[in-house]
């Protein structure tokens, strides 16, 4: 059903998000980070790949990549950016849920892991996810995971401003709750971090995290932003002082924590 829905959007999935304003504020966060924890030579693992805008960035960073996306269209997608920017002999693509990683058959360990924009939030098994992941990481691999946020002050305002008090505070709800992507339901869990942290040991261990989108809003905000470029650009420079901060960073539309392999 996931894979489903986001097939349905995977055409308008760049314009509704990865060429947004918003979006890009978003994604230059995550990659300010990505750059310190990736290097020449390694070997990345890709989660939720989407319509592979970080996976053709990777390569430029010296690594190679195996790219996965539960969506066949968001891979075909993925496959033909690829293709046009010359980095298809560094990306392999895959169509696989992030809890079927043990069915990907690769040679040698990864030393590291990428999953950009919460598409672990939408995984009906976090468990089996990290159970995937410990067979394929080397001791002291680093994973690098954004996912949404448990709490997101903008959320909360922008749907109470509407008097939509369901979605102002849907994060708030334990078992996730539903969203329409592509005409139809799917369902979305928004774990805290302590709730990640438990999930990922003892096979990894969170040595830091951040906010993503403190200042900055969600991306459903990019039509009442339309034309207010300097305002966008104030909360982004506002968002370098709040995403590490203690307290500032939990009310983030995103959260991006930094992993890494537990010794065997």
């Amino acid at each position: 059903m996931t894979a489903a829905a986001f097939d349905a959007v995977a055409p308008a999935y760049d314009r509704i998000f990865t060429q947004s304003t918003i979006g890009i504020l978003q994604r230059n966060q995550v990659w300010s980070v990505a750059r310190e924890i990736f290097h020449p030579g390694d070997r990345i693992l890709e989660l939720g790949c989407g319509t592979g805008s970080d996976a053709v960035a990777l390569p430029r960073l010296g690594a190679s990549v195996v790219a996965c996306d539960a969506s066949p269209q968001m891979i075909a997608i993925a496959k033909q950016r690829a293709w046009e920017m010359g980095h298809s002999t560094h990306i392999s693509f895959a169509v696989c849920a992030n809890e079927d990683l043990h069915k990907i058959a690769v040679d040698g360990e990864f030393d590291g892991v990428f999953s950009n924009f919460a598409s672990l939030n939408c995984s009906r098994d976090l468990k089996a996810v990290v159970a995937g992941l410990a067979g394929k990481v080397r001791p002291g691999g680093k994973l690098l995971l954004c996912l949404f946020g448990r709490f997101c002050l903008w959320e909360v305002a922008w749907f109470l401003s509407k008097g939509d008090a369901k979605k102002a505070f849907r994060r708030f709800c334990g078992s996730g709750a539903s969203a329409r992507v592509g005409g139809q339901e799917i369902q979305v869990c928004y774990p805290s971090v302590r709730r990640l942290k438990k999930i990922f040991s003892p096979e990894f261990s969170l040595i830091g995290w951040q906010g993503i989108g403190v200042a900055v809003p969600p991306s459903y905000a990019e039509s009442f932003f339309h034309g207010r470029p300097r305002l966008l650009s104030l909360l982004a420079c506002l968002d370098e002082n709040l995403r590490r901060m203690p307290g500032a960073r939990a009310m983030g539309d995103h959260i991006l924590l930094e992993f890494v392999r537990s010794a065997s």
